[in-house]
């Protein structure tokens, strides 16, 4: 049995492409003049590669060159393996430009997908034929969740991510505001508390579950937002998790304006008046910084996009005219019926590349968003 460096040793890319050559050609003279050979050392040649992979590639009882089923199976590897190689030196290539392998983002479920993936579509755009090399990976994190992949090096750049204190980031992360993003609290249309006079106090809430969404940071250092001490609660992993369990009645809960406006538009959820002040939570964005040599082109051109306020508006889910100088935005009172406007806005005002409000973390329990 022939070793793996044995085999490494043989299947060359110059052996492979031998290999399409006689397949192609349909005989061993032929592939040998093409290939600038004499036929004695194409003969050698292949029966050195069969003899380090121990299979017979080529039926020799045929006057042609009939390949085995083994030569056959070997003939579509050869095909994608030399794809791949050709695929990878252009890569390296676009790399050695300034473009990173991979770039990671996390995200906070309470940035809008459809508004996210704009960008992303924009981004793939770019360095046509084919677009750029770096790869994107996209992680959703909850609250600490963001900041705790940051820190470790497991994202690139955070968005969404309810603003912490900046003496607990460190001093090798850039820090900036997206903007505002208001929640209201809502139930189901048959829920207890819709019977209830409003506004509703945190005496009426507290006797009654939560749906909640668990942070995904590590324990001892998770958050929570709304979530009263002593309240039942019900927990999922998601926004989108939560918002189908609080249309099943399952719990009542605060959700981003942008996300739960469609439901409150079909009836099947209803917008409570709460006591409590109104919730409008800051989120940042952030990135490792570094001297702009340092810093990829993937990266350099995701932080450009993020300048433009139409942008941030899109992700947010407000108006553009709704942000304030500083970035920070204030909801539309139309939430549910600008996605479109702001996805086209989104496509055609995006930027070229060339502290902020407590985030209302109350006294609660340890770990989810109400």
């Amino acid at each position: 049995m022939p070793s793996h460096r044995d085999v490494r040793n043989v299947l060359t890319p110059e052996t492979l492409a031998m290999v399409q050559t006689i397949a192609s050609m349909g005989s061993f003279a032929a592939a040998a003049r093409e290939l600038g050979l004499v036929p004695s050392t194409l003969t050698y040649r292949v029966r050195q590669l069969e003899d380090q992979l121990d299979v017979l590639l080529f039926d020799r009882s045929a006057r042609q060159a009939v390949m085995t089923e083994a030569g056959r199976a070997l003939l579509a590897e050869s095909e994608r393996l030399l794809t791949e190689l050709d695929a990878i030196a252009n890569r390296v290539r676009r790399v050695a430009t300034g473009w990173e392998p991979q770039l990671t983002i996390a995200l906070d479920g309470v940035i809008r997908p459809g508004a996210f993936l704009d960008l992303c579509e924009q981004f793939y755009t770019l360095e046509a034929p084919g677009g750029p090399p770096t790869q994107l990976r996209v992680r959703e994190e909850i609250l600490s969740g963001c900041w705790l992949a940051l820190k470790r090096g497991a994202a690139d750049l955070v968005l969404g991510a309810v603003e912490m204190p900046s003496d607990t980031l460190g001093p090798e992360i850039t820090v900036q505001v997206l903007g505002d993003q208001r929640f209201v609290f809502c139930v189901a249309p048959g829920h207890p508390l819709a019977q209830l006079p409003t506004p509703l106090t945190d005496a009426d809430l507290v006797r009654h579950r939560a749906v909640v969404v668990a942070d995904s940071g590590s324990a001892g250092q998770r958050m929570s937002v709304g979530l009263l001490s002593g309240q039942p609660t019900f927990t999922v992993s998601s926004l989108t998790a939560k918002l189908e369990a609080m249309v099943h009645g399952l719990g009542g809960g605060f959700m981003p304006e942008w996300l739960v406006a469609p439901a409150l538009a079909r009836g099947e959820l209803l917008e409570l008046p709460v006591a409590r002040r109104e919730r409008v939570v800051r989120l940042c964005m952030a990135w490792r910084h570094g001297h702009a040599q340092a810093m990829g082109k993937a990266l350099q051109w995701w932080i450009a996009q993020l300048q433009h306020p139409v942008t941030r508006a899109a992700l947010l889910g407000v108006a553009p005219g709704d942000l304030t100088p500083e970035g920070a935005a204030t909801p539309s009172p139309n939430a549910q019926h600008i996605h479109p406007e702001l996805r086209t806005l989104a496509q055609r005002g995006l930027a070229r590349p060339g502290d902020a409000a407590d985030a209302l973390v109350d006294d609660a329990k340890p770990e989810p968003r109400a």
